[in-house]
């Protein structure tokens, strides 16, 4: 029997794959994406490596969730842009944001992730987020990822 080959992912799969992985909580999956050298920035805190990042990645394992909804993914090559909504939750506290996201894939791995946002949005939306607990409808917590096949 011949078996069929496995198609290469592309950057873009890759960014996606590892906001996706995230979002299921699978802190796991997401780290096995980072390269060893991997530098995150999220703008406005300090740069992370390898061990940082995936610190911060298990923090999402727990009590705190994350979300993506992805507006626009664009990639040149290995650099992919993300236009998504993120959240992260605690309970009924439900804070989504407007996020811009660079990826830099190596060897199919994310090497460079930077994350642009806007203060004032996020303020704005964290103000959302805490009238939300009181009344729900107000905003609705993101639709979880689909599961893996």
């Amino acid at each position: 029997m011949m078996s069929t080959p496995t198609a290469t992912p592309t950057a873009s799969d890759v960014a996606v794959d590892f906001l996706t992985a995230m979002a299921r909580g699978d802190a796991d999956a997401a780290i096995a994406l980072l390269h060893p050298d991997i530098v995150y920035t999220n703008v406005g805190w300090p740069t992370l490596r390898h061990a940082g990042t995936a610190k911060v990645l298990r923090g999402l394992d727990g009590p705190v969730g994350f979300g993506v909804q992805f507006l626009a993914v664009s990639a040149d090559g290995d650099t992919v842009l993300t236009e998504r909504i993120d959240e992260l939750s605690l309970g009924r506290f439900h804070w989504q944001f407007w996020v811009c996201g660079r990826f830099e894939i190596s060897d199919g791995l994310v090497i460079g992730w930077r994350d642009y946002f806007d203060h004032v949005h996020l303020a704005v939306k964290l103000v959302r987020a805490v009238a939300a607990i009181a009344v729900p409808s107000i905003q609705r917590p993101l639709p979880a990822p689909p599961a893996i096949g």
